[in-house]
């Protein structure tokens, strides 16, 4: 059977796939540098070489980009919370495991989108799905931590509390972070998480 020169349905799929992502990837490093508001489809067709009737072709409308780079964000998140989980371990380590990974994310051209992003910049329709992926991640941090003070491997602190604090210095990064600084992302996950991790540690009465 000669090999045919027409692409089939899953290549076509594929290509579509990547060309989305690529549309994706030149906004969201567009969004981060510029703002959403100062940052038009066409500069993104223009960062791309295309015109911006080939960007509908795969999003609907600049709302519907962010939304979409928020929801990777945040989907790389939660995905490292499962995988967090899933590890053996203590609570507490686990729990490091996740925290160390989401100041990675923040540090990520999506990760940093989330953490640039006021609901201002989301429409309307936008913001339910916007607001339930923000709840889970919250879940899933409360649920960790509730573990780790179970199994005693962190002492007994307010969960909501904590959870908030961990969440607002973690997301920090991805408004100070410079790529071109002398720590990498890992190092500087690990030096604010063991700096976080501190104030959980277990106490003797």
């Amino acid at each position: 059977m000669q090999n045919s020169p027409f692409r089939n349905a899953a290549q076509r799929e594929a290509d579509r796939a990547e060309k989305r992502e690529a549309v994706l990837r030149a906004a969201v490093r567009m969004f981060n540098e510029r703002g959403f508001f100062a940052t038009s489809l066409d500069d993104v067709a223009a960062s791309l070489g295309i015109s911006k009737r080939t960007i509908y072709h795969y999003l609907a409308n600049k709302d519907q980009v962010l939304l979409e780079c928020v929801t990777i964000g945040l989907q790389q998140l939660l995905r490292a919370a499962e995988e967090a989980r899933a590890e053996p371990g203590t609570g507490r380590e686990r729990l490091v495991k996740f925290l160390r990974r989401y100041v990675e994310i923040n540090m990520d051209d999506f990760g940093i989108c989330v953490t640039r992003t006021g609901e201002e910049a989301l429409s309307r329709e936008s913001l339910p799905r916007y607001r339930a992926l923000k709840k889970e991640i919250d879940a899933a941090m409360r649920q960790m931590l509730n573990e780790a003070i179970n199994d005693g491997s962190i002492a007994p602190i307010d969960i909501k509390i904590t959870a908030f604090t961990l969440a607002g210095a973690l997301n920090w990064p991805g408004r100070w972070y410079d790529p071109k600084g002398a720590l990498t992302p890992t190092q500087i996950s690990m030096a604010m998480v063991k700096v976080l991790m501190s104030g959980l540690d277990t106490r003797s009465e």
